[in-house]
């Protein structure tokens, strides 16, 4: 379970110094550190269940997500996420992992984001056209299908067959909302390759 510093000095409100008990029950493994502030009383707690309340609003997304929808063959072990009006990409190290964030654009945030629930925690993921879409978001520009496949099938290692899955229409509604090259040009990739596929 998560407990906020707050939570924790007032489950010890019978202690005067509640700064000492809670050094004290870190001590004896009561609570595990996340973060400033933050703690954890499983240490086994996998860490894409805190990213939320780590750093936020957030959601898991980017490499991370890729790899959980196995759209790229790499395990991923750092938690990437997705937030927006940040400005400044952030790190945390902590005893549940490497966490980063990085901002997409505040019209493209709120898309295409499921919730999941995992025994008493919740968290968020971006679906797999979101996530694709926010990882060629962060990307140099590319101004043609033969980069564009280049980037997702070399670069990204994107596997084909789970590329065939992903939806078109997720994926047109936020190439509205990214203004980035890369994304309007993976929507007008995919209506191609759909329309291919048809004829």
């Amino acid at each position: 379970m998560i407990i906020t510093n707050s939570i924790a000095k007032k489950n010890i409100a019978n202690y005067s110094n509640k700064n000492n008990k809670l050094s004290r029950d870190i001590k004896d493994g009561k609570l595990f550190k996340i973060i400033k502030g933050l703690y954890e009383t499983d240490p086994n707690t996998p860490g894409y269940l805190l990213a939320g309340s780590i750093y936020g609003p957030s959601y898991i997304s980017f490499e991370y997500a890729l790899s959980f929808y196995e759209l790229i063959p790499e395990r991923v072990n750092t938690i990437t996420c997705a937030t927006f009006n940040k400005k400044k990409k952030k790190i945390y190290d902590t005893n549940f992992g490497v966490f980063t964030y990085r901002d997409i654009p505040d019209l493209a945030y709120p898309e295409e984001i499921i919730l999941k629930i995992e025994k008493d925690y919740s968290y968020q993921i971006a679906t797999p056209e979101k996530a694709l879409c926010d990882k060629i978001y962060t990307l140099s520009p590319v101004n043609n299908y033969d980069k564009l496949e280049n980037m997702l099938f070399n670069d990204l290692r994107i596997d084909e067959d789970e590329f065939k899955k992903l939806d078109l229409s997720k994926v047109e509604k936020l190439s509205n909302l990214y203004h980035s090259t890369n994304v309007t040009l993976l929507a007008k990739y995919m209506r191609r390759y759909k329309n291919e596929q048809y004829n």
